[in-house]
């Protein structure tokens, strides 16, 4: 006998093996991971709720008083988003959604730390910000579901391949027709709803036409070439597509001022240019094209070219004899130390502005919970690419790997831009944090980018339909005379 018989059925049955003459077909599917995705939201959630407390107990000496509040609202967020995905995403990635909880619930309380500055909560820099970033991060969970839900397939999204690129120049647009703020035109003004950063959704667009043209046009791009200085040069021909998004990119520079979208959109094109081509000849050129295009704008952008001087010369005082805030901001970092002043003990506020909770937030890092704190949330955002690009390697098809790549990429070059520009490694760019600084259209759109990397990895760990057994076949064969 071929195996053991149980309650009348084989074995081998029973056990979810098929086999058939000398195969052997195993239809187990790999672990979904949720149980684990759900104990690490339990940490996600914790962790904010007790630097929560301990901000307040700083401040005031008392546990907050909407600390309950909070809590039970990061939780219940944190609950619905995890059912989500076990319903609908149950092969996805386990850590992404408890790391971006973990660094959205971080980001919400130290605003709400800086909201207890009565010298950055005036009536005219908008109040206490954190009930409203709190009500933005909502509502990005909310679109991080409608994604899951509604998606079922990142690949439908090839279809619009160049539908996504008009939306993209639309949105990028779209803010030369509202007025000018701290010198950039990124914003929109929507009645009852307040203003809108249109750049931060362009960014998800852009990498879905990426992604569609990128693999239609590989091979041209990748096999016709030139050498030259050991390395492949692309024809003067296959030039068009990457001279065209500088072009852009430099528009999108002069006329909105908008250095950090700049660099953004560029560098993402070229980061899955070299992904689908594998050619380091594209990493050059876009890098000296890039660097060309910044020296052409500082020398002709008041706006632009102060930001260059402030990295240049941080310590050069201001023109009224004050202190400029990348000063301020290296102060807040010696000031930290190794472990910091403690959350809610420091004198990061003195930056002043929104920019304190929006653009200079690491330096509240920095300066409360140390260079270890500061390490600590660098780890996290490392955690967090690491599992993008995992992703993109996972992923089955083309599309897929680079939409995953320009999504990760996205995501990381945001966090070096912004990192980089506070701790002066490059000029400041006047991008947000992701899920940490304050910025409604920041949280919302990098909600959806996570939901669209946990629809790719649902894909690409999906187990394979099991083959149909071929005995099956053989009964069912109709056998004419």
């Amino acid at each position: 006998m071929s195996g053991a018989v149980r309650d009348g059925r084989p074995e081998a049955a029973m056990s979810g093996i098929s086999t058939t003459g000398n195969t052997t077909v195993g239809t187990f599917a790999p672990p979904s991971r949720r149980n684990t995705e759900l104990a690490m939201l339990v940490f996600a959630v914790l962790v904010p709720v007790l630097a929560y407390a301990n901000a307040g107990l700083a401040k005031h000496d008392e546990l907050p008083a909407g600390m309950a509040g909070y809590g039970l609202g990061l939780a219940a967020i944190a609950g619905v988003a995890h059912l989500v995905v076990r319903r609908w995403a149950p092969y996805a990635d386990p850590l992404m959604l408890p790391l971006a909880t973990l660094l959205n619930g971080l980001g919400l309380v130290l605003i709400w730390r800086l909201d207890q500055e009565p010298s950055v909560t005036t009536d005219s820099l908008g109040g206490a910000l954190a009930p409203g970033q709190l009500m933005w991060s909502g509502l990005g969970v909310v679109l991080f579901l409608g994604v899951l839900i509604f998606l079922k397939d990142h690949r439908i999204l090839q279809r619009y391949t160049y539908i996504s690129m008009l939306v993209a120049m639309v949105l990028l647009v779209s803010p030369l027709f509202f007025g000018e703020v701290n010198g950039a035109r990124i914003w929109v003004r929507i009645p009852g709803v307040g203003t809108l950063q249109p750049g931060e959704f362009a960014k998800i667009v852009i990498a879905v036409f990426f992604a569609g043209y990128l693999m239609v046009k590989r091979d041209a791009l990748a096999l016709a070439s030139r050498r030259f200085l050991g390395l492949h040069w692309p024809r003067g021909r296959d030039l068009g597509p990457i001279l065209m998004v500088w072009a852009v990119s430099l528009m999108i520079l002069v006329f909105e001022t908008d250095l950090g979208m700049s660099l953004l959109f560029f560098g993402v094109f070229v980061v899955m240019l070299y992904v689908a081509t594998e050619r380091t000849s594209w990493i050059v050129f876009g890098l000296l094209l890039s660097a060309t295009g910044a020296i052409a704008v500082a020398g002709i952008n008041a706006h632009v070219g102060e930001r260059v001087d402030n990295w240049l010369d941080p310590l050069a005082l201001a023109p009224n004899g004050g202190v400029k805030e990348s000063a301020q901001v290296m102060y807040s970092f010696g000031s930290g130390g190794m472990l910091g002043t403690g959350l809610g003990q420091g004198y990061s506020w003195l930056i002043g502005g929104i920019a304190t909770k929006s653009d200079y937030i690491l330096a509240t890092v920095g300066e409360e919970l140390g260079l270890v704190g500061m390490m600590a949330v660098l780890m996290l955002y490392g955690l967090l690419i690491e599992r993008g690009l995992r992703t993109a390697l996972a992923a089955r098809d083309p599309f897929g790997k680079l939409l995953a790549i320009g999504l990760t990429g996205t995501f990381a070059l945001q966090v070096f831009v912004v990192a980089g520009g506070v701790t002066g490694l490059i000029p400041l760019t006047g991008m947000t944090m992701p899920f940490l600084a304050q910025g409604g259209s920041s949280v919302i759109a990098n909600w959806a980018l996570i939901a669209l990397l946990l629809r790719i990895s649902d894909t690409a760990r999906r187990p394979a339909p099991s083959p149909s057994n071929p005995t099956d076949a053989e009964q069912t064969q109709v056998v004419r005379p």
